[in-house]
């Protein structure tokens, strides 16, 4: 049962991490391509749906998911459940930095009705070096659950014989 939470929460992360790359990689520089054209044609792009709606279900299974491996794992050992606590850590940070300084600029990209060529330009650049920033938190995330898994594995290894024929021999 730990291992499956572990590995859930990891597959989480990495979910998380690839679509946040995708969005730095990808998106953020075609709305930056040719502002004010480029945010306007994103915006009739993501009229239906958009990264948010992904991301407003994927981040809460995130961070619940890392929060389960925590407590499935909270008895393998202080190394196991500092590692889990890091990576819950930091997809709870990885969203407050969402709420409390991508959601502001987003507004003003996608939602505010005119605004500036400059104001654009502003948000997106400070939208597109912070993003580097989530991504980093994100993957630290991502390595301590890893970190988390590793102490699981060498601790069952240590409960199992290495050597089998010495174990066998005893035993006859």
């Amino acid at each position: 049962m730990k291992r499956v939470a572990a590995f859930v929460s990891i597959a989480f992360m990495a979910v998380v991490l690839g679509v946040n790359v995708y969005n730095s990689v990808v998106d953020a520089r075609s709305w930056g391509t040719s502002i004010p054209e480029s945010i306007l044609t994103a915006r009739t792009y993501f009229t239906l749906v958009n990264p948010g709606t992904f991301f407003r279900v994927a981040s809460p299974l995130n961070q619940v998911f890392a929060l389960v491996a925590l407590i499935v794992c909270w008895k393998s050992g202080k190394r196991t459940r500092l590692w889990f606590g890091l990576a819950l850590l930091f997809a709870v940070l990885g969203e407050a930095l969402t709420f409390a300084y991508f959601f502001p600029r987003n507004e003003i990209l996608f939602r505010s009705a005119q605004v500036a060529a400059d104001v654009l330009t502003k948000a997106w650049s400070e939208w597109s070096r912070m993003n580097w920033i989530r991504n980093l938190i994100v993957a630290l995330g991502l390595v301590c659950s890893m970190k988390g898994l590793d102490c699981l594995y060498a601790a069952a290894s240590q409960l199992r014989p290495r050597d089998f024929k010495s174990t066998a021999m005893t035993v006859s």
